[in-house]
């Protein structure tokens, strides 16, 4: 209990000092010296009861404080007993768990403040015993279904019964699916639902996250119109204002009272300048009528290694013009049912973008693959180009997205609404040395 020399050593001296005058007292008792004698043990007495006060207020200050630590109590201030050097360790390791808490207390409150923004609805549960507690509902969670922040798990279950039953069937382990929650009565609305289990010092804890499906498309589709605008204003602005620039300077020279031969060169210039922004906007336009337009597919069977061939006879003479060696790795036979014509549109964009990628590379080379796996067929078209910057990999399937000068940027996103019409999806990854665009599609 005393740890400090300092203790120790006070204590020592008390009991060498009242042993010294027990001795003292029965020596003057001997030598019939009784007032004296009685003297000494009066204050042998003081002595004894000085030394009691010491240790009992030692120990009283020492159970104050250990209490407080175990309580999690750090409001007391023991200000008043820091000169005493004999509590020196206690109170400095009263002080390192006082400052620990309060900055678990400060990350509790970030943590919580951080939860409590995110819009989507979490709860998590702790094992008590047999039965579970609420150890955290943020606000999301208890606006989006009305229910009060409760703190157990039936009280829970008498507000969303729905949920509560999908998560005890599963008995409280990992789920991922769709749940269709009814809140007040209303009409259901359909969300993702995510739980998870986990142990943390011997403590068990369930984690429940639910985002709603409607506002996970609304976000994707405003993200994506805010795309779409910048791209939009930017051509337009692009052509707009040079053909209003343009405009303006014929104004002026219209209005002179004659016309010089440079001034109707000048005339000429900016006729044809303004007929090649009206066409470059007129193709932008057309670009777009394609995305927003695209007819559905008509499935037909056909086999693969037919559709890869026709494909490639199409773009053979820009093979051979930009000496690009094809290798078609094909070999087997499989049927897939698929619009035939739109599908060899999406492989001609594909083996396009493979060309204006072998530009500056020496040895140009494309690879055309293919994998079946139960109902799904792999096709991958390989360059050995330069690839994509990481910083528009983002970008590259974004409608009238181009790092071409020629280009319209259309290609990719035609190409991804065509594979997606069919119920399959188109990807992008960068390997060593080369660039891969992997279709997949689904029988």
């Amino acid at each position: 209990m005393f740890k400090t020399f300092q203790t120790y050593k006070l204590l020592f001296l008390r009991l060498i000092l009242i042993v010294v005058m027990i001795e003292i007292s029965i020596y003057f008792f001997k030598t019939e010296l009784l007032f004296t004698g009685v003297f000494g043990l009066f204050i042998v007495f003081l002595l004894v009861r000085e030394m009691y006060f010491y240790v009992r207020n030692f120990v009283l200050l020492y159970d104050k404080t250990i209490a407080s630590i175990l309580q999690n109590d750090f409001t007391s201030d023991f200000s008043n007993h820091k000169f005493n050097k004999s509590y020196n360790d206690l109170f400095q390791l009263y002080d390192v768990l006082k400052n620990k808490q309060n900055e678990q207390v400060s990350k509790d409150i970030i943590y919580r403040s951080i939860l409590n923004n995110i819009e989507t609805g979490i709860i998590i549960l702790q094992k008590q015993d047999s039965d579970w507690d609420i150890f955290l509902m943020n606000d999301y969670f208890s606006k989006q279904f009305n229910v009060p922040k409760v703190s157990k798990w039936k009280y829970l279950k008498n507000q969303l019964p729905s949920l509560c039953e999908i998560i005890e069937e599963d008995d409280f382990q990992e789920i991922k699916t769709s749940v269709e929650i009814s809140i007040n009565e209303q009409s259901k609305q359909t969300f993702v639902l995510q739980a998870s289990r986990t142990e943390i010092f011997e403590k068990d804890y369930f984690i429940v996250l639910l985002d709603s499906i409607q506002n996970v498309v609304e976000k994707k589709e405003k993200d994506a119109w805010v795309n779409l605008m910048k791209v939009i204003s930017h051509e337009l602005l692009n052509s707009i204002t040079p053909i209003r620039s343009i405009c303006q300077n014929l104004q002026d020279l219209v209005e002179q009272d004659s016309l010089s031969a440079e001034d109707l060169e000048d005339v000429k210039n900016s006729v044809e300048t303004m007929l090649r922004r009206s066409d470059h906007l007129q193709k932008f336009v057309e670009g777009y009528r394609k995305l927003a337009m695209l007819p559905s597919p008509k499935k037909e069977k056909i086999e693969l290694e037919q559709l890869i061939d026709n494909g490639i006879q199409v773009m053979n003479p820009l093979f051979k013009e930009n000496g690009i060696e094809v290798v078609n790795e094909i070999t087997f036979k499989r049927w897939i049912e698929v619009d035939s014509q739109q599908i060899e549109q999406v492989l001609i964009n594909l083996l396009t973008n493979c060309i204006h990628a072998l530009k500056n590379v020496s040895q140009k080379k494309i690879f055309i693959s293919a994998e079946a796996k139960e109902n799904r067929t792999f096709i991958r078209i390989t360059d050995n180009g330069n690839g994509i910057e990481k910083e528009i990999e983002d970008k590259i399937f974004l409608p009238f997205f181009t790092t071409r000068n020629e280009g319209a940027g259309i290609g990719l996103t035609l190409s991804k609404n065509i594979i997606e019409a069919h119920g399959g999806y188109i990807s992008y990854k960068s390997e060593v040395g080369n660039t891969v665009f992997e279709i997949c599609l689904v029988e």
